[in-house]
């Protein structure tokens, strides 16, 4: 049997931004968080959205979560174990995890929790992941003992363990059974998280309080695994759907920590004394998609010609400044499969690009850009990309509309280009699936070479993590040569929070962590 994951992972210590300043340990205060809108409910992975699983977080905890880098390590297990066929994987718990009702973590709890996951009543987002319909499919869940549950799918897939992860799948969280009503329906998370359900005011806010018999992965705070230090007795998240509101209340010390800040905040709240912001790149993606059925942009000559016109770190810099760096790839700058190889780009070459337009026969034909005003940062970049381009004889126009209006666009693939931004995947085979697939089918993909499509199956398939660096590697090299987009950088994820706040930091998961947090 192989070890895949080892409980001594060396964990990467506290995210750019957070205070190096030794905290003081636990004390009787509240915290206050924003939220945008009030959670859904408190059932993991169930009627959920990002806020929700933002709080439910706080509660409940998986076998495997997601470490700073979206790698997945060892949460409630202790190590994992696949077998010689990459089909059953075998977790061993960790010893001392109590229940917030005070009773000892034991294979039976997680047997009955994945169990009651894949019955279909329960309305488990991630069920069509997990029963065929998606990337595996669970034919056996068995605990051989006390310590120790096994998983067995009918094919290998490296995808098993990431969507096990999945801040959306609730974390696969491992649940008390009395979590539930007599009758089988949700009551509320008994959990083994830093925090345990407080009070839900629907509208106003959800308390959470500490559980002191938590028991913490060592070491600072790393993603959902290690260092959740609870130093606050209470975690108030409260509801203010108006940024300008949850602007107010971080300004006058109502909240101490605002999420989600809105780009067009971020300069002037970096003004106000007593006020912290800090950014970090989101496993989002904004990039200007080509469309390679187009009668002019089929030709490769061109696409190269556009992308050789733009000086990509000036866009960046110039809509986002210095908050994220340029990423070519469609690998997220912030995951463990982002390479060296995958940081590199050819510089801008107007001669160059000249040349190519020139062997493809362009005589200057208007080329349409759709852009929207919803996200400013999207219309910023195609602006100076239609300026850049026009310098090496390029004729950009752009087609503003309604972010409604540009979705069914790009679902059809109507459009010859278009400044467009997509949501987090926390899966590199994933991050390239959102971009792939057969044109004839699925028109909204952008890249549809069969060979980075056998690739990209490939990668989801197999487990051991160097094959699938090299696969991605490769996927690079493809996708630069045949251009079918020029993607330019991951969305920032900016918090704020009150200067006398320690602890605080983004991450690439845009979820707000209120453990290793403290009021100094």
């Amino acid at each position: 049997m192989r070890r895949l994951l080892l409980a001594a992972t060396a964990l990467l210590g506290l995210a750019a931004g957070a205070s190096a300043q030794t905290p003081p340990g636990r004390g009787d205060y509240t915290l206050r968080a924003s939220l945008n809108s009030d959670i859904r409910s408190t059932q993991p992975g169930g009627n959920r959205d990002a806020n929700t699983d933002a709080v439910q977080l706080h509660m409940v905890e998986g076998l495997v979560a997601f470490r700073e880098d979206t790698s997945v390590a060892p949460l409630l297990a202790e190590r994992v174990d696949l077998s010689p066929d990459g089909r059953t994987y075998t977790f061993t718990l960790r010893q001392g995890v109590t229940f917030h009702n005070g009773a000892p973590l034991t294979s039976a709890e997680a047997l009955w929790s994945l169990r009651w996951y894949m019955n279909p009543a329960t309305q488990w987002r991630c069920l069509p992941d997990l029963d065929g319909r998606g990337a595996a499919k669970i034919t056996a869940i068995e605990a051989p003992d006390a310590r120790t549950i096994t998983v067995t799918l009918e094919r290998p897939t490296a995808l098993f363990l990431p969507t096990l992860a999945r801040p959306d799948c609730g974390g696969t969280a491992i649940l008390h059974p009395s979590s539930l009503n007599a009758d089988g329906t949700w009551r509320a998370p008994v959990g083994t998280g830093p925090y345990r359900l407080g009070e839900w005011r629907r509208g106003q806010y959800v308390e959470l309080e500490r559980f002191d018999n938590y028991a913490s992965l060592p070491g600072p705070r790393d993603g959902f695994t290690g260092g959740k230090t609870a130093h606050a007795a209470r975690v108030r998240f409260m509801v203010i759907p108006d940024a300008s509101a949850t602007k107010a209340a971080l300004l006058s010390g109502a909240i101490d920590v605002m999420a989600d800040v809105p780009a067009p905040e971020v300069a002037d709240l970096r003004t106000r004394p007593g006020v912290v912001v800090r950014a970090s790149p989101s496993m989002g993606l904004t990039g200007i998609l080509i469309q390679t059925r187009d009668p002019l942009m089929r030709d490769v000559r061109m696409r190269r010609a556009l992308a050789l016109s733009l000086d990509t770190e000036a866009i960046v810099t110039g809509t986002i400044g210095n908050d994220v760096r340029p990423n070519p790839s469609p690998v997220p700058s912030a995951s463990a499969f982002h390479s060296d190889l995958q940081a590199a780009r050819p510089a801008r070459d107007i001669a160059a690009a000249r040349r190519l337009l020139a062997e493809a026969g362009y005589r200057g034909q208007p080329i349409r850009m759709i852009v929207n005003r919803r996200y400013p940062n999207t219309y910023d970049a195609a602006v100076a990309a239609q300026s850049m381009a026009e310098e090496a004889g390029i004729r950009i126009e752009l087609e503003v509309m309604d972010w409604a209006t540009q979705l069914d666009r790009y679902t059809r693939g109507d459009y010859q280009t278009m400044s467009f931004i997509y949501s987090a995947r926390l899966d590199p085979s994933l991050s390239y699936e959102m971009l792939s697939g057969p044109k004839d089918s699925q028109p909204r993909k952008i890249w549809d070479d069969p060979e980075a499509l056998a690739l990209i199956a490939r990668s989801m398939e197999v487990t051991d993590q160097a094959q699938r660096q090299a696969i991605f590697d490769d996927l690079f090299r493809r996708f630069m040569d045949q251009t079918p987009a020029i993607l330019l950088y991951n969305q920032p994820d900016y918090l704020a929070w009150r200067a006398n706040i320690h602890g605080a930091a983004p991450w690439p998961s845009t979820h707000t962590r209120m453990w290793g947090v403290w009021r100094g």
